[in-house]
């Protein structure tokens, strides 16, 4: 029994291998290339599989999802003579297993040493401030160059990004102090911009405050000359409506005659004609009270005397000659009013006088004489 149980079990253990070897278990998202003596045969889908054992092998096992490689720095010149450290990420796919294995050696080195040259290429055409500001535009162009050349490689470059682009450190100092500059022009400009729109919001502030009062001195003007014009119509209708005395409205006028000259800068003063007049017709009026009065008493001459010196000192003030309009100074226009006043008095005193005589009879007469 035992000789026959050992062979039994040897070529278990055989099946069991060979089995074990033509079945090749596929995982999702893997791609495995088979060789048959060293020769290609297939590409392994995900799944099972089964392969000749002894006489097919796995060469190469590959994941052709979307992969991310991130190249380490590399100096690049620039066309102003500078020389950047530039950094590049590359997101790339496998859609050829055969020829990722086959056609190219390194896959993942051919591609950074593609990019290397390529960068090279793109910015030594580039100032530094251009490749600053072109990321884009290299990008571009970095993806149209990968693609040409990854296409025979079973490799498709979905998108190449600039990860970093350093300057020399001088070049960085210099970059700060002219951005610096730049955003102190700009607060000078912000700051200039806000003082200008201050002005003119105050220039327009006072525009319109001086607007305003204008319009209410304007205001204030027109209904200071209306209530002057009503107050002038109700004394013009008092007057006639009351049938005032000619003598009364000859003192009213002499009254405003010192208005003409109340301002201290007055050296043209007009006189109308009918001063005279008016002065005439007070004093008439003060000797007609001097004859009605008692002969004993003395108080119509003083009265008259007090009126005659008020309207002198009135006179005083304006006085010139009736219906003469001429240019004096104050100082002949006072001495003349003087004078005026004077007379006016001393006809007054005569009259009264005159009219006392003629109503006190004479000493030596009887009073029926």
């Amino acid at each position: 029994m035992e000789p026959i149980v050992i062979p039994i079990l040897v070529a278990a253990i055989v099946v069991v291998f060979l089995v074990a070897s033509a079945v090749r278990i596929v995982p999702q998202a893997r791609r495995y290339n088979i060789e048959r003596f060293g020769r290609y045969r297939r590409t392994l889908q995900p799944g099972l599989n089964l392969v000749l054992p002894v006489a097919d092998r796995t060469n190469s096992k590959l994941d052709v999802r979307e992969q991310v490689y991130s190249s380490d720095p590399k100096p690049v010149i620039t066309e102003d003579n500078l020389v950047v450290n530039i950094d590049t990420v590359l997101y790339y796919q496998v859609t050829d297993p055969r020829a990722a294995a086959y056609e190219v050696a390194d896959y993942l080195h051919a591609i950074d040493q593609l990019t290397v040259t390529t960068l090279r290429n793109v910015i030594g055409s580039m100032d530094l401030e251009g490749t600053l500001t072109s990321r884009e535009e290299i990008n571009a162009r970095l993806r149209a160059v990968l693609d040409d050349a990854t296409g025979k490689w079973g490799i498709r470059v979905n998108r190449v990004e600039i990860k970093a682009i350093d300057p020399p450190n001088t070049i960085k100092e210099a970059m700060e102090k002219q951005m610096r500059a730049e955003r102190d022009k700009r607060a000078a400009i912000l700051h200039a911009e806000g003082e200008r729109q201050a002005k003119i919001l105050t220039a327009e502030g006072t525009k319109q405050k001086d607007i305003l009062e204008a319009q209410g001195t304007q205001q204030a003007m027109i209904l200071r000359a209306d209530g002057e014009a009503k107050a002038v119509e109700l004394v013009f209708q008092a007057v006639h409506r009351n049938n005032a005395d000619p003598k009364v409205l000859a003192y009213k006028y002499l009254e405003t005659l010192p208005h003409l000259a109340g301002s201290d800068n007055n050296t043209f003063w007009v006189i109308p004609g009918e001063l005279t007049e008016a002065v005439r017709t007070v004093t008439s009026a003060f000797g007609d009270q001097s004859r009605a009065g008692p002969p004993e008493s003395a108080q119509p001459e003083k009265a008259a005397t007090a009126d005659a010196d008020d309207t002198a000192d009135e006179i005083r003030i304006a006085g010139l000659n009736a219906g003469s309009t001429v240019s004096l100074d104050a100082a002949r226009a006072t001495d003349e009013a003087e004078k005026q006043a004077a007379a006016a008095v001393s006809d007054a005193k005569a009259e009264a006088e005159a009219a006392k005589s003629s109503q006190v009879p004479g000493r030596g007469q009887a009073p029926g004489n």
